[in-house]
């Protein structure tokens, strides 16, 4: 790093009355967070492995009905 970088770090940790390496630390988990953590193509793998599979469905008020009444009750 530069000085004028230095500085600018120093300035900000200032600013939020923190020490420079704690400054430097919340950026790091800042930019950590920021990154995925599992690959496009894996994701995508994923899904597409569950789109494979048939589960059954109903709309929200379908599945509150059989909620109240209890699923599956009196078949």
């Amino acid at each position: 790093m530069d000085e004028r970088e230095v500085r600018e770090i120093r300035r900000l940790a200032n600013r939020e009355h923190v020490t420079v390496a704690e400054w430097v630390r919340r950026a790091i988990r800042d930019a950590a967070r920021r990154v995925p953590g599992t690959a496009p193509d894996r994701k995508l793998g994923a899904i597409r492995a569950g789109a494979k599979h048939d589960f059954p469905t109903a709309t929200i008020d379908d599945m509150l009905e059989e909620i109240e009444r209890g699923y599956g009750a009196g078949e």
